[in-house]
């Protein structure tokens, strides 16, 4: 057994700011599941939203949230992350994350280059070139190994989490070098693992993002939100399993285009193709089933390419890889699962209903995305809230914690087995089912399939048989379930939740749906 003041599930943006922000003298634990600090933070290329510009203000940021949100929106959490913004900014800075710079005439009250992406009615996008999260994970590395008080620990895999006494007071984590578990206790428990993209068969997100905290956390008894609203991104790049293509480059310019050659976000939204993330991935679907194609097209090539590849290194280098000199060729581009709006619901201080517990992240529903989160307010509310919770969670650091009483064994398998296809076949459900366009029909029968696998994954992690792709199927199972449970409660459509049943947004149903399991 080993004890820590912090201990933090998940090593992304959100997991490293409250281990960068705890006491210096306290004891931090971060557990990581691969060989290194892995996440989707690390993929995220757009940027992160603050209102730095003199044109620009905090008040307009909070304006194009709630519209994107769809009116379900947290008034007060969506201010708290807006005014928290140029001061996060400069705390990244001060860690040491280097932004773009202006490349010509740099404005002298501001000399990093300002991006504009969809939803958003200024240039408010700070970011490094195309590799935001990168570069952000590399300062945020880079200061956590300097600090003699923060311990990563690589190849730990969270299974459950532990509660005495109506708190919780650490987690059983599985060790794959020592093929052992043990458990890991904390004053204070952060859950920071990220999304659900595993749960679905196209993906932005990598292969970690299993859906581990919030199933953790709904298994132990703590409430859910907001789980029907999960984002389909507009543009990855077609047959490269999940590449993202950015939607700074809509931003910069790049026009959705159908097969025929047609700029069809003409016809869809005032702002054509920077309209919210859910109308255009919405379009594109529409474009695809229409004319039966299996992709659309992002169209750049009226820009110079030595701008192309200096906005956009990372893109232009992929692209290239599977053929297409963005510069010359339009991207071929589908939607795919992107980033949860809902999650382990929390209060303004990100604590869950259990205390002890918080979520932050992806992991966690703070209320600021409602229905439908604007771009590039993901990194930035990653790192407000997180701060926010170590400093509600220092209440917990004079705490003596209850004695366990709690058998932590677990011997897992490793390698492929049934478990490893099981996952395949939730992707696949979730995916034809449960994904853009929803229809009673499709989510009664996806609940009735994942039901069973839920059933079956239980039963076999009860065995001395379990693996650790059951351990990834077992949670991927749950949230997938939650998701059509919370999607079938919700009779209109409203933000990302879109239903041929209930094609219209009604005030009467201008509410969230939380839930928790019945212990």
């Amino acid at each position: 057994m080993q004890e820590f003041d912090y201990l933090i599930i998940g090593s992304g943006i959100a997991g490293l700011s409250v281990a960068l922000k705890a006491p210096p003298t306290s004891k931090v634990c971060v557990l990581t599941k691969g060989k290194g600090p892995e996440g989707s933070s690390n993929y995220a290329q757009g940027g992160i939203a603050s209102a730095v510009a003199p044109t620009d203000s905090v008040a307009s940021h909070v304006e194009d949230t709630l519209v994107a949100g769809a009116g379900l929106c947290n008034p007060h959490t969506v201010q708290k992350l807006a005014e928290n913004g140029p001061e996060t900014i400069r705390l990244l800075i001060e860690w040491g994350v280097q932004f773009t710079h202006q490349k010509e005439k740099p404005q002298e009250w501001y000399p990093y280059h300002l991006a504009l992406e969809g939803g958003h009615s200024h240039r408010r996008i700070l970011h490094a070139h195309d590799l935001t999260g990168k570069e952000i994970m590399r300062a945020m590395l880079d200061e956590a190994h300097k600090a003699p008080n923060i311990k990563i620990y690589e190849s730990h895999h969270a299974l459950d989490l532990q509660i005495e006494k109506n708190q919780c007071t650490g987690a059983t984590i599985f060790n794959r070098k020592s093929k052992k578990s043990e458990l890991f206790r904390a004053k204070a428990v952060f859950l920071a693992t990220g999304g659900l993209g595993q749960c679905f068969q196209h993906t932005t997100n990598p292969i970690v993002s299993t859906g581990d905290g919030i199933a953790m956390a709904y298994r132990a008894g703590a409430e859910v939100e907001d789980m029907e609203f999960v984002q389909f991104h507009p543009t990855s790049l077609f047959d490269s399993k999940g590449f993202l293509i950015s939607e700074a480059v809509r931003g910069h310019g790049g026009i959705l285009r159908n097969h025929l050659g047609e700029a069809f976000m003409a016809q869809v939204h005032p702002r054509k193709d920077l309209a919210p993330r859910d109308i255009v991935a919405r379009a594109i679907d529409q474009q695809m089933k229409d004319h039966n194609l299996d992709h659309v097209f992002l169209d750049i090539t009226h820009l110079k390419e030595k701008d192309l590849k200096f906005h956009f290194p990372n893109i232009f280098r992929k692209c290239l890889e599977h053929g297409v000199n963005i510069a010359k060729q339009p991207i071929p581009v589908v939607p795919a699962a992107h980033y949860f709006c809902g999650g382990v619901k929390v209060n303004e201080h990100s604590e869950s209903s259990i205390p002890g517990l918080f979520a932050v992240g992806e992991t966690s529903c703070t209320g600021v995305h409602g229905a439908n989160r604007l771009a590039s307010n993901s990194l930035l509310e990653s790192v407000v809230f997180s701060i926010l919770a170590v400093k509600q969670a220092e209440k917990y650091l004079n705490q003596d914690s209850p004695p366990s009483s709690v058998n932590t064994q677990k011997s897992l398998q490793l390698g492929n087995d049934k478990w490893n296809y099981k996952i395949r076949d939730v992707q696949k459900i979730l995916w034809k089912k449960v994904g853009i366009v929803r229809s009673n029909a499709s989510l009664l029968e996806a609940q009735k399939l994942l039901e069973n696998i839920v059933k079956e994954c239980e039963e076999a992690w009860l065995t001395d048989k379990a693996s650790l792709n059951l351990a990834h199927c077992r949670n991927i199972a749950m949230c997938g379930k939650m998701v059509i449970q919370a999607a079938i409660h919700r009779k209109e459509s409203r933000g990302l939740h879109y239903s041929l049943d209930y094609p219209e947004t009604l005030e009467s149903e201008k509410h969230h749906y939380a839930f928790a399991k019945s212990l």
